[in-house]
């Protein structure tokens, strides 16, 4: 049975990705996961009796691990969503960002090459190395334009510059050795599994709560937003027919300003659970979720529109999203307010909701 390699698969992508591919494939499907605060085994609790499901514990910068897990599985697919992901930590600590998403990616790189090598003729030309990034790396659009594959970096966060890192990693092990490389840089993502410290998933929890939902600066920023499930779609499209040493943009044609967003949320709320029925609401004397709206100082260096071109995709591969915003976010809501055990298994003891962000240097 042939094997894909997952890393960063108890993630909030990762986790998606291993159900499709679970369903659209025959393969096996390994998953290898730090389980860092955002990586959780209860993400994947659906999948876990499947015969072809394995977990294995471990950090892709462990050379030792994943030599171990390519003699043993043989992967002819490595799929590589391990990353530090969330700006605001990065602004509070770009160390763990430089470590794994520079460091670990480079170990990563390594050692799959080495294992390619050793391929015979016949496997070595069916061997896949993808690589998810983000839109970030090509830093921030003005009012009008769109995000291509040949746009230059220009990234303004460390997390957006560690990713920008890897991405000229995993370009230059094409153009020097021929690994049979694959970028994929994604807008947005939003749905199912999301760990609740990114916007969505954040002023949900929050709203239902009868918190405060904090809105950076004048709530302007333009995010492009793509539903996961869309995403992961995209991805195996990119496995399956993708030209090696390409990069893909893949984008939901989806552009909201963050308040826009929020708005919504709240809209959408009202819909599924009037605030007049919201005990937390009613016990605060709180007659609208829109109310809990809350202006804050921005975000540092606050990237002020992404949009992405998702055209290549779309032509050469015959992607298209599954989703509208308006069908996703019901979906996305939904989820969520079923899934209250999940976010507070994901939640406990890691994460309370505050701002992060805030740190202009590292403690040393």
């Amino acid at each position: 049975m042939q094997t894909i390699l997952v890393t960063g698969g108890a993630g909030f992508i990762g986790c998606n990705f291993v159900r499709l591919a679970l369903s659209r494939t025959n393969y096996e499907v390994l998953v290898l996961d730090k389980l860092t605060y955002a990586g959780n085994r209860c993400s994947l609790e659906s999948v876990v009796e499947n015969p072809r499901f394995k977990f294995v514990e471990g950090d892709i910068g462990d050379r030792r691990c994943v030599e171990a897990l390519y003699r043993e599985h043989r992967p002819v697919w490595v799929v590589n969503f391990a990353a530090e992901t969330h700006v605001d930590r990065s602004i509070d600590d770009p160390r763990p960002f430089v470590t794994t998403n520079i460091v670990g990616t480079s170990e990563l790189l390594e050692t799959s090459r080495q294992f390619w090598m050793g391929l015979d003729s016949q496997s070595q030309p069916a061997f896949r190395f993808l690589h998810v990034s983000t839109d970030e790396v090509y830093g921030t659009l003005g009012p009008h334009g769109l995000f291509k594959e040949t746009t230059p970096y220009a990234p303004n966060s460390p997390y957006a510059a560690s990713k920008a890192g890897s991405d000229h990693l995993v370009r230059a092990y094409y153009e020097t050795y021929r690994l049979p490389v694959l970028i994929t840089n994604c807008s947005n993502n939003y749905g199912p599994f999301q760990f609740p410290e990114k916007l969505i998933p954040l002023m949900l929890l929050n709203a239902v709560e009868g918190k405060a939902l904090p809105i950076y600066g004048d709530g302007g920023n333009i995010r492009d937003w793509l539903h996961v499930e869309d995403h992961c779609r995209g991805i195996l499209l990119v496995l399956q027919k993708g030209r090696p040493g390409e990069s893909y943009n893949i984008g939901g044609r989806n552009e909201r300003t963050n308040l826009e967003i929020v708005n919504r949320l709240c809209t959408c709320l009202e819909e599924k659970l009037p605030a007049s029925q919201n005990r937390a609401l009613q016990e605060k004397g709180i007659r609208a979720y829109e109310s809990l709206k809350e202006f804050v100082a921005d975000r540092p260096g606050h990237d002020r529109r992404y949009a992405i071109d998702a055209a290549k995709i779309c032509n050469e591969l015959g992607w298209e999203p599954q989703y509208d915003f308006d069908s996703g976010i019901a979906q996305t809501i939904e989820w969520y307010l079923h899934h209250g055990e999940w976010c507070r298994k994901v939640l406990a003891g890691k994460y309370g909701r505050e701002r992060l962000g805030l740190k202009t240097e590292v403690e040393r």
